[in-house]
């Protein structure tokens, strides 16, 4: 039984060959027999909020690569339903989405910080079926989302951190070399 569900970590294996999704871990916010739509939560954006949105000019608040698919769109996780209405709850106390000129002011009146949402630009998607194929290929390792590993103050680390957690024979897949080849 193939692992996929809004809510789950896909952890990528140690030695995914894709550019895209080395050494990443995605928060799948959707999943449905036509494909499934999710965020990387590791990969720092080079560009900052203020940046990316002309309304927030003056916002330092870091963005990360969502993923490879429409890199002109910005996404945002949060878990602040109370301030942003319109979200969809992907989990328990995490939302993706919501009104976003509620967030732009939210923004500008320093309402919300990065301790409490995460912007992306673009996002990561799979047609129907390719997802579970990446699965059988055994492409990704999956784990139930935490909110402290979505709103992490370094997300460098989260790929190691969350195998680290898994515990078990996943510990020692931190330090395998990027290509074994090489080893």
């Amino acid at each position: 039984m193939v692992d996929i569900a809004p809510g789950k970590l896909l952890i990528a294996d140690p030695f995914l060959k894709d550019p895209n999704f080395g050494r990443s871990v995605v928060f799948i916010c959707d999943h449905k027999d036509d494909g499934s739509f999710g965020l990387l939560l590791n990969k720092k954006y080079e560009q900052v909020l203020g940046e990316l949105i002309s309304d927030l000019e003056d916002s330092t608040i870091p963005v990360y690569l969502g993923g490879p698919v429409q890199l002109d769109t910005v996404h945002f996780l949060h878990r602040r339903p109370e301030l942003i209405p319109g979200g969809f709850e992907v989990m328990d106390g995490i939302y993706w989405g919501g009104d976003f000129q509620e967030v732009v002011r939210l923004v500008k009146a320093t309402e919300i910080t990065n301790k409490d949402i995460r912007f992306f630009i673009g996002y990561s998607g799979w047609g129907e079926g390719q997802l579970e194929a990446e699965m059988k290929q055994k492409s990704w390792i999956t784990t139930d989302a935490t909110s402290d590993l979505i709103f992490v103050n370094n997300a460098n680390n989260t790929w190691k951190d969350v195998l680290k957690q898994l515990g078990g024979e996943y510990v020692q897949m931190v330090n395998y070399p990027l290509d074994p080849q090489l080893n």
